[in-house]
């Protein structure tokens, strides 16, 4: 049954079967954000959503059609849902910013699912807020086709990260280089709480809110370190370590966030705010996906310097709840943390089940050909989990000019996988299963974007279908997989992409 006030913007639609909502953060943290509904855009329409993560949500077909999808363009909630803007602060290329916080973006409520968790309901692209500095609090579409995009693509390569649900576009003209469609995104996560919540309050010299919110913070995700002694060290160091994780994760499948201020980074180690992100292409090491990054702070490689960097500031930030000592020891768990998953993912990726020694080096040498001929990231190990040891002959072989070079590395290495009682067929699955065939190319992305300008979402429908199974051989996609033309390999993306 639904109501029968819908048509105005921010009413509330009861429906029988409706998730159950409620907004914790707004209950035990007033003082930490501003109460807020969002502001509808002119003409707002569904152009696409994640069936998979609907049925994860519990959502059946019928709340993307007729009333109930007032939800997605923020005409309407539910009930249990109490919108609020967030503050926080940050430090952004490593500068200290001051407050910054949901300049765009409406919290709107958490839901309650069946087995237990609880999942945010964030809106992006949702208007002004006390928060929107000098900015529209708007969102374009090719940003929310590209976080929508990228957020699912890392979900199914196992890396820990907010989802998407829904793209809504528009009528409504948001300016940027030029007129472009308004749009909004649902984005769902555990939580939303960044790095930066904690600094804002460290440097505002409020310590009592610093804790509060890392009661509330480990009372929801980490209720089983609450009562503890050491609870602050407990659940710093696992900060540190999901964290480490994650900066693994990246580098293995050549992902690049490009813009990693600390309002960027997740309290509990999951990718968030997808700007002018990319995967490698050609394995340059030095990428940088940010076209305002002249500096190259956040290039490919100085991820896992900068993550510990932006750590740094969180346990500034905690200095009140710890010692020094126990601060350093802390963090003292991310080098280890992050060798330790670094390896074991490389290692799966070269196809090797044990440690050896020998490991390393083989790895290095691979990635120093690769980088002296510009060879593919992606394609050069999903070939290599077609390597059968007796076979001399190298389905990489050919990707390579320096072929003395390439027949000397990869003797060596099929000397390595012969120490391995671990036969090619059942090698190459376990390796098939790592390596993945399709990821978000920029090229792709964009392919996509422009036909959702003019609402044609087969492109997109399309790509996201592909990207759900990126370890899998899908012959009907087998153009997805291909290598970039030249132009893909140059687009330029912004914070606003």
């Amino acid at each position: 049954m639904v109501s029968d006030n819908i048509a105005g913007a921010n009413n509330t639609l009861e429906f029988d079967n409706a998730p159950q909502f409620k907004n914790s953060y707004a209950h035990q943290l007033q003082g930490f954000y501003t109460p807020l509904a969002p502001t509808p855009l002119k003409g707002a329409r569904l152009l696409y959503h994640s069936e998979p993560l609907a049925r994860e949500l519990g959502l059946d077909a019928s709340w993307f059609s007729g009333p109930k999808a007032a939800i997605w363009s923020g005409d309407a909630v539910l009930p249990g849902m109490e919108p609020l803007a967030q503050v926080y602060s940050g430090h952004q290329f490593g500068m200290w910013a001051g407050q910054l916080g949901d300049g765009r973006g409406i919290l709107l409520g958490e839901q309650q699912l069946s087995d237990g968790r609880s999942m945010d309901w964030h809106l992006k692209g949702a208007g002004l807020t006390p928060y929107s500095r000098m900015g529209d609090g708007r969102a374009v579409l090719r940003s929310v086709v590209r976080e929508f995009l990228a957020s699912e693509a890392l979900h199914h390569l196992g890396i820990p990260t907010t989802r998407a649900l829904t793209i809504v576009t528009s009528n409504h003209p948001v300016y940027r280089e030029q007129p472009e469609r308004g749009a909004m995104l649902l984005r769902v996560a555990e939580s939303h709480v960044r790095f930066g919540h904690f600094e804002h309050f460290y440097y505002r010299q409020q310590p009592e809110q610093v804790k509060q919110l890392a009661d509330y913070v480990i009372a929801r995700h980490w209720p089983q370190w609450v009562g503890q002694s050491e609870v602050y060290l407990l659940w710093f160091t696992d900060v540190v370590k999901r964290t480490a994780r994650l900066m693994a994760h990246w580098q293995t499948v050549g992902f690049a966030h490009g813009v990693m201020n600390t309002d960027n980074m997740s309290i509990l180690g999951i990718t968030m705010d997808y700007g002018p992100f990319g995967f490698l292409d050609d394995y340059v090491p030095g990428y940088i996906c940010n076209h305002s990054d002249h500096q190259g702070r956040y290039a490919f490689d100085n991820q896992p310097a900068v993550a510990l960097w932006n750590l740094h500031r969180l346990g500034q930030a905690l200095s009140g709840l710890m010692s020094v000592q126990q601060l350093e020891l802390a963090l003292e768990a991310y080098e280890p943390e992050l060798m330790a998953a670094y390896g074991q993912q490389m290692r799966a990726k070269l196809g090797f089940t044990e440690k050896n020694e020998q490991d390393n080096d083989l790895l290095t040498e691979l990635l120093s050909l690769m980088i002296i001929e510009g060879r593919d990231y992606t394609r050069t190990f999903r070939l290599l989990s077609e390597v059968e040891v007796n076979s001399a002959q190298s389905p990489l072989r050919d990707d390579f000019v320096d072929r003395a070079s390439f027949d000397s590395w990869y003797n060596r290495y099929r000397s390595r996988l012969k120490q391995e009682s671990v036969e090619d067929a059942q090698r190459q699955l376990l390796m098939k299963a790592v390596n993945p065939k399709y990821i978000l190319r920029n090229y792709l992305a964009q392919h996509a974007i422009e036909h959702a300008e003019i609402e044609d979402i087969q492109p997109l429908q399309r790509l996201h279908q592909a990207l759900q199974q990126p370890f899998a051989d899908q012959p009907e996609f087998d153009d997805l997989a291909a290598l970039p033309p030249d132009w893909g390999k140059h687009l330029e993306i912004s914070c606003s992409s």
